[in-house]
């Protein structure tokens, strides 16, 4: 047994902090080719400077806002009997707990999970996320460094401010990126912005920096405020090939019980688990 939810010594070299923004226009970085907001091809190990993202999006307009706009992977590409788990871990006020219960289910019941860390999330939870990373049915995703919604424009979701310029947009990401990179070993494939919420251009940023925006297809706890009845019928409805978000950063919510109980149904319909990289590919 691993015990997600113990504390662990954390060893120098596998955790750094790095606060505020510190984003070096020199530094070269993973992107993928885009040169529109609304052009995605398949990533690339190409590596511009952070000057040459910042000068490539200057003065871009979004035209879309919200969970699902262009460049956000929202399901699985080949469905299957496959679900996606994913789990977010929003940091800051209020979230920056861990649901024990939960991380223990997914132990338990040896269920492969992609889990989004915010960075004020890690510096609460620095031990335990190692530990995490440690796991071999755990995928970590980024959740961004502040936990914002991920905008050129300022735009906020749910009364929280967005990121104001494509320079924020960058920290947001990038800040985080390397930290998750410090813990693992590999650079994040994933991003899921604070609030779910981006506009198009920022989804395009965050493919220059070498990840992908991943919304949803289910929401199976509203932010971990549902009963548990209600998290266990959302999560039974789930069709395959859905990319399902709940939080693990709430330990007073009912989205452990409610998995628990969804869990006989979902196996007994053939649903598989996978992590997003065990997928092969989203949509």
């Amino acid at each position: 047994m691993l015990g997600l939810a113990g504390g662990v010594a954390v060893a120098a070299h596998r955790f750094a902090v790095v606060s505020g923004p510190t984003v070096a226009s020199s530094e070269p970085l993973p992107v993928g080719p885009a040169e529109s907001p609304t052009d995605y091809p398949l990533l690339s190990p190409v590596r511009p400077a952070v000057a040459t993202v910042q000068a490539r999006y200057a003065g871009a307009v979004p035209r879309e806002w919200g969970v699902a706009v262009s460049g956000t992977r929202t399901r699985l590409a080949l469905p299957d009997r496959r679900l996606a788990l994913t789990f977010d871990a929003c940091g800051g006020p209020g979230g920056t707990a861990v649901d024990s219960d939960l991380l223990g289910l997914l132990e338990r019941e040896r269920l492969p999970a992609t889990l989004f860390l915010n960075g004020r999330w890690i510096d609460a939870n620095p031990a335990l996320a190692v530990r995490l990373a440690d796991n071999p049915l755990i995928e970590l995703g980024n959740h961004g460094t502040q936990h914002l919604p991920l905008s050129v424009t300022g735009r906020s979701a749910y009364g929280i401010a967005g990121t104001r310029s494509v320079a924020e947009v960058i920290d947001e990401v990038l800040v985080n990126h390397r930290r998750l990179q410090e813990i693992t070993g590999v650079a994040p494939r994933w991003f899921r912005p604070g609030t779910a919420h981006c506009d198009e251009v920022a989804a395009a940023i965050v493919r220059d920096l070498g990840e992908e925006v991943v919304g949803f297809t289910l929401n199976g706890d509203s932010g971990a405020t549902m009963p548990t009845s209600k998290v266990q019928g959302a999560l039974t409805s789930a069709v395959p090939g859905s990319i399902v978000i709940v939080h693990m950063n709430r330990p007073t919510g009912d989205t452990a019980e409610g998995l628990a109980a969804a869990l006989p149904a979902l196996r007994a319909q053939g649903r598989e688990f996978v992590t997003l990289g065990g997928a092969g590919a989203l949509a």
